[in-house]
């Protein structure tokens, strides 16, 4: 498994030369949430789509 220092590596080789440290913030910002996410699936940490709606309907007055 690749460090994060290495994954970061990785993705800066794949920005154009004139990515902006905005633009590299958000591509390290997007992948640490993608990989909190797909940790939180492995571990059960999700929610069904009834219970989405029941949360939503609170929120949206339905």
């Amino acid at each position: 498994m690749s460090t994060a220092k290495e994954e970061v590596r990785k993705m800066l080789d794949q920005l154009p030369d004139d990515a902006s440290f905005e633009d590299i913030q958000y591509h390290i910002y997007v992948r640490e949430k993608i990989d909190r996410g797909l940790k939180d699936i492995e571990e059960g940490r999700v929610l069904s789509q009834e219970d989405v709606e029941e949360r939503m309907s609170k929120w949206i007055g339905r």
